[in-house]
């Protein structure tokens, strides 16, 4: 199969795209502490993702975007069980049993996952560079977890509900990517997180009695989940994952920690400590390491300039 290199222009696209995301996974954070004080589980999940899929079913009728492809649905329909619904449900419930250095460390293998299913699944290529990378990360991961950790405990219903997450997670990613080859990224994350919303529909009721006594911050904030963290960063996530692999794109994730750490300072006053500051330092090297190039694939990208000549000789 022939591989045609992605534009320099279309590259840095994706990488904003990339980092859009990630600030804003980030920032979800800081959100889900507030809502889900007063929100269950469930309720929160479906809240959050009633919120996006109003948002991004706004944004499609304004750029006229029809139906998906039908080659498209099998993907949007896995992803949007998987990752849209059955993810966050389990990852909100998980995070309320286990503190914060047991999620970090069941969680992040979402992004290892992601690597060796898109190398099964995808035929991704899984360099030596990546993997390092992701090494990197995830140790920094589990650093600034640790160092987070508060009085919570862990239990086995909560390592559970994180590890079924983390799986979800991975394979949502993996069943998106071949989805984006026949829709756009607005479709494709529009008809995902309106699947994750009806699968969660049976929590209406909690959402309907919960909605009544929450306190108008923790409203506001499940709102803006939805409307940021949901359907702006699920976008960009998949304009960036439509022009790069699965692997490179979760290990681009292992940028949220460190970010989690600076905005819980900059909006809780939560001073970072030492070991804390040390993981998001491994966390954004390793991200740096995972998605640089090697000198070798720099010297041999510009391929298609050369079978451009090729095809212009006699044959």
């Amino acid at each position: 199969m022939m591989h045609v290199s992605t534009p320099r222009s279309d590259r840095m696209l994706a990488a904003c795209a990339a980092g859009v995301t990630v600030v804003l996974w980030a920032s979800a954070f800081v959100s889900i502490r507030s809502a889900g004080a007063a929100y269950s589980p469930g309720a929160l999940a479906l809240g959050r993702l009633l919120a996006g899929a109003l948002t991004l079913g706004v944004f499609c009728l304004l750029r006229r975007e029809g139906l998906p492809p039908r080659p498209a649905w099998r993907g949007i329909l896995i992803s949007g069980l998987l990752w849209f619904g059955f993810y966050m449900v389990a990852l909100n419930w998980g995070e309320q049993q286990v503190d914060a250095g047991t999620a970090a460390l069941v969680v992040n293998i979402g992004p290892i996952l992601i690597a060796l299913l898109g190398a099964r699944l995808l035929g991704d290529s899984v360099s030596p560079r990546l993997l390092a990378g992701m090494a990197v990360s995830f140790a920094g991961a589990v650093t600034v977890g640790l160092s987070m950790s508060g009085e919570g405990g862990s239990s086995v219903l909560g390592v559970v509900l994180c590890l079924l997450a983390a799986v979800a997670y991975a394979a949502g990613v993996v069943a998106q990517k071949p989805a984006l080859g026949a829709a756009s990224p607005l479709q494709v994350t529009t008809y995902g997180c309106l699947v994750g919303a009806v699968a969660c529909l049976p929590f209406a009721g909690q959402l309907v009695r919960e909605a009544a006594d929450a306190p108008v911050p923790a409203t506001l904030n499940m709102v803006y989940l939805g409307v940021f963290p949901t359907a702006l960063a699920f976008t960009t996530w998949a304009y960036a994952l439509a022009r790069t692999s699965a692997s490179r794109m979760g290990a681009t994730t292992y940028a949220v920690p460190a970010l989690v750490v600076l905005m819980s300072w900059l909006t809780l006053g939560e001073v970072p400590g030492p070991l804390t500051l040390v993981g998001g330092a491994l966390c954004l090297a390793g991200v740096a390491v995972s998605r640089s190039r090697s000198r070798a694939a720099t010297r041999t990208a510009p391929v298609p300039v050369a079978r451009e000549e090729a095809a212009r000789e006699p044959r």
